[in-house]
């Protein structure tokens, strides 16, 4: 057996080894002083309110819903995949950055709107404690055109932004819990960030905006409305030109 060969089956069974030993995610995030900390503050309460729910603490998904216009963040949990969401928590946003509208540029202060998953979790935030929105998605890419459409998109602490969505500290800490429990178990936590809710009589708001912007929310309006009716969120699919594909 010649030795390169050697060297790749050590190479590999090491790697084997560390893979097995690597501590779960939970266990790898409760080893920085925050996250440690954010699950003392918060977990005893909101395993009560996830049981409150008829829901168990140990296994549940979570979903987010953020209101540009109207300053919230919701967090819907449920049991199981085919089970509608119920509403556990509400969040107000403490800080605004921006106009109704989607991002399509690095350095517009804008805030996205769109469908988006949370990519990271970020423990040593400068902003306290930090979650990750996937921004920017192929859609985002294709309507940005030869812009750079930017990114860094973050739900964070430190009442501060330009383009984030800031809530206060001891919020993120519960929030940041819930999304740790939810990955943990291997959940993909989708985040969905709107403009308002277009039930809302400042739906009128949108009519001083351009024709593109309406297009664009006509699609975002329509997965809304599918959550609103079903409390399961909408399948959301692509055309080549950029445009969301919204189905329930």
């Amino acid at each position: 057996m010649s030795g390169k060969i050697i060297n790749s089956i050590l190479l590999v069974n090491i790697s084997l080894l560390f893979s097995f030993h690597q501590p779960g995610f939970k266990q790898q995030q409760i080893t920085y002083k925050r996250v440690k900390t954010a699950y003392t503050n918060t977990w005893d309460k909101l395993q009560m309110d996830i049981k409150s729910k008829n829901i168990d603490p140990s296994h549940f998904e979570i979903y987010l819903r953020i209101f540009k216009h109207e300053a919230v963040l919701e967090a819907w949990i449920r049991q199981k995949p085919a089970d509608p969401f119920v509403l556990l928590k509400s969040y107000a946003i403490c800080a605004k950055s921006g106009v109704l509208g989607p991002k399509r540029k690095q350095g517009d202060g804008q805030v996205p709107e769109g469908f988006y998953d949370i990519v990271a979790f970020q423990p040593q935030s400068n902003y306290h404690l930090a979650l990750k929105v996937g921004y920017p998605n192929t859609s985002d890419r294709i309507l940005a055109g030869k812009n750079d459409p930017g990114g860094d998109i973050m739900i964070h602490g430190n009442c501060v932004t330009i383009g984030c969505i800031p809530i206060q500290d001891q919020f993120i800490e519960e929030l940041y819990v819930l999304c740790v429990e939810s990955k943990s178990q291997g959940q993909k936590i989708k985040a969905d960030l709107y403009p308002l809710k277009f039930q809302s009589k400042d739906t009128v708001l949108l009519s001083d905006y351009s024709y593109e912007n309406k297009a664009f929310w006509r699609n975002l309006r329509k997965a809304y409305f599918i959550f609103e009716q079903t409390k399961i969120p909408a399948k959301v699919g692509l055309e080549k030109n950029g445009t969301y594909l919204i189905d329930k």
